[in-house]
């Protein structure tokens, strides 16, 4: 059980880090709620090195970054406090309500609204900001420009 309970988390998390909002019923929005409102930045950065370093295992971009066996370690260390700390104790009620009345889908949905919050706040920083555009200087404009009818906002 834990192990799915794992996959599920880390494909809610990375979804919900790139995809736009899930529609999620009333016990899981409240979840989702309880589980942003119950962490701090610094939980949060814990929730996106351990997403990070989790990703970072693909072979496409596994050459891009050194994490050793030892930081693994305390990420997943980390990760896995913090994921008990959400669902054992500051959003017990939540997930069991959730769990009662939706069922198990609730824990992606709400894990992708947390995943979310989480992308968004730490995508502020104005580095990543200026990262998450430095690509534009390599897409021809003219090109871009031409998909819009004649007459529509460019």
């Amino acid at each position: 059980m834990l192990s799915s309970l794992a996959r599920i988390i880390v494909v809610s998390l990375v979804l919900g880090c790139i995809a736009g909002p899930a529609h999620a019923g009333a016990y899981a929005d409240d979840l989702g709620k309880c589980l942003v409102k119950s962490t701090n930045t610094t939980d949060r950065y814990t929730l996106m090195k351990w997403l990070f370093a989790v990703l970072a295992v693909n072979p496409q971009v596994q050459s891009m970054a050194n994490i050793s066996k030892e930081q693994r370690d305390e990420i997943d260390r980390s990760v896995a406090a913090l994921f008990q700390r959400l669902l054992t104790e500051s959003c017990r009620n939540e997930i069991q309500q959730a769990l009662k009345y939706e069922g198990p889908i609730v824990i992606q949905q709400s894990f992708q609204m947390f995943g979310q919050a989480s992308m968004v706040e730490l995508s502020s920083a104005p580095s990543v900001r200026e990262a998450m555009t430095s690509f534009n200087k390599y897409v021809d404009e003219q090109k871009i420009k031409a998909l819009f009818p004649p007459g529509t906002a460019k």
